[in-house]
């Protein structure tokens, strides 16, 4: 059993940036691959972003490729998610997410699931 707590959530200008985090337990972080993702209202939960388990592998939707960067420290169970020029499109109830890395495909089924976080980026 994985629990996922994020965090770096809040309200931002347009153009700024964010750094969420997500913070795991278990003594067994570097088996799993971590994802973002997000939900913004009315809409459907939508791909954000993913990391391999050693960090060596990631994955980036197109709607933030160039303007974030996942990344994790094992060390700290802690997933991270930079995210630059922001713009009101990204506001939404940011989700970290959880698997197997001999199950991961980045874009596929997530086992484990945090709470959210909210972003939202005003205009």
């Amino acid at each position: 059993q994985v629990q996922l707590v994020e965090s770096g959530g809040g309200l931002v200008q347009a153009g700024g940036s964010l750094r969420l985090s997500c913070a795991a337990s278990g003594r067994t972080f570097r088996s799993y691959a971590m994802g973002w993702f997000r939900q913004a209202p009315g809409k459907e939960r939508e791909f954000v972003a993913a990391i391999s388990g050693d960090g060596a592998g990631t994955d980036y939707s197109d709607s933030v490729k160039g303007r974030s960067t996942i990344s994790r420290d094992n060390a700290k169970n802690t997933v991270y998610l930079q995210m630059n020029s922001l713009k009101p499109e990204d506001t939404a109830v940011y989700y970290c997410a959880a698997v197997w890395s001999g199950a991961w495909v980045p874009r596929g089924r997530y086992d484990y699931w945090g709470q959210g976080t909210q972003v939202t980026v005003s205009s």
